[in-house]
């Protein structure tokens, strides 16, 4: 796939023209503030995986609405003294999976949490184990429309919430050092760690991999990729509720969390990519609020994006990050 969407000049000023809603602030932190209602009862129970060089843990914790979330806890072996801690979100689709796909993070030192992702892990490529007890309305297949007819229902608020709840969660192990936590993901991955990032305030870094749900009334014109492309289905059916939906995906977009997050951030695009078109990405980048930011740019890379490459940049900027602190 050639070049599609606009050239790096334009990219690099881009600004996506939506207003957040009025009660953005105030939507997120009643939906915080009801979950943290319910005890975070975070459980720890040792897995033997028959590897030598990590220790992990099967994690389960109180998401949204007290809902039980299941997670992985890798730690590197012998570890005595509490460790800086990156949580990883995982990508469309796919689950937390098996422990060592997860390896990466504990071999550089530090303490890895994996959340799983509600209600999905049946795709093919990486398990779950977390169901969704809560139904919705009418939807397109997949998650995208679930609930969409308000932002009260609607599937992302649940999944970002129990995000929240999962960087909770990995700081209430005694191994891990509460003062040091980065978020990371690919994807959907991407896009949970920017909410995030605009969510939860005393990060020490953020690193959004070809981030997915920024900018979406680009990204539901631009592509007919999946997953945008379930929104597009669903209001082809529906074709008097694209205000609607508009106004619930826009307490979900990745742009307005990015103007909320301050931490110091490492994103990165693809620019053949047209699952997460590189305007959507740049949307989400050139608003966000932190000063310390930067962006990897694949040229001729798909939604694969960097792969193992940008973990290589990451690998490099990461633990700088996670060993200094907040105080950097």
């Amino acid at each position: 796939m050639a070049l599609f969407d606009m050239p790096i000049a334009e990219l690099r000023t881009y600004r996506a023209a939506l207003p957040a809603p009025a009660d953005f602030d105030e939507f997120w932190a009643k939906s915080l503030a009801e979950t943290r209602e319910h005890d975070l009862g975070a459980r720890f129970e040792p897995v033997d995986t028959g590897l030598s060089g990590v220790e992990v843990f099967d994690v389960t914790f109180a998401g949204f609405g007290g809902h039980s979330v299941k997670g992985w806890l890798v730690l590197p072996a012998g570890a005595r003294e509490p460790l800086p801690a990156v949580v990883e979100y995982i990508g469309y689709g796919g689950g937390r999976g098996l422990p060592h796909m997860h390896l990466l993070w504990a071999s550089a030192g530090f303490a890895h949490f994996v959340m799983d992702s509600r209600g999905q892990g049946s795709g093919g490529w990486a398990e779950g184990r977390t169901p969704d007890p809560v139904g919705s309305g009418p939807a397109y297949p997949g998650y995208m429309t679930r609930g969409i007819e308000d932002p009260h229902d609607y599937y992302y608020r649940r999944l970002m919430t129990d995000a929240v709840r999962a960087v909770e969660a990995a700081r209430a192990h005694p191994l891990v050092d509460a003062s040091r936590v980065a978020v990371t993901g690919v994807s959907q991955g991407g896009g949970l760690t920017i909410a995030v990032a605009g969510l939860v305030p005393d990060l020490v870094a953020v690193a959004p991999d070809v981030p997915f749900l920024c900018d979406y009334p680009r990204a539901i014109t631009l592509t007919d990729r999946m997953p945008y492309r379930e929104i597009g289905g669903y209001l082809q059916a529906r074709r008097a509720d694209k205000n609607d939906v508009l106004r619930t995906l826009s307490y979900f977009d990745g742009v307005h969390f990015a103007a909320r997050a301050e931490a110091p951030a490492l994103f990165s695009t693809a620019l053949e990519d047209q699952t997460c078109p590189p305007s959507t990405v740049f949307g989400a980048f050139n608003a966000y609020a932190g000063r310390d930011k930067s962006i990897e740019i694949y040229e001729f890379n798909g939604h694969e994006g960097g792969g193992p490459y940008q973990q290589a940049v990451q690998l490099k900027w990461l633990p700088g990050k996670l060993r200094a602190g907040r105080d950097e």
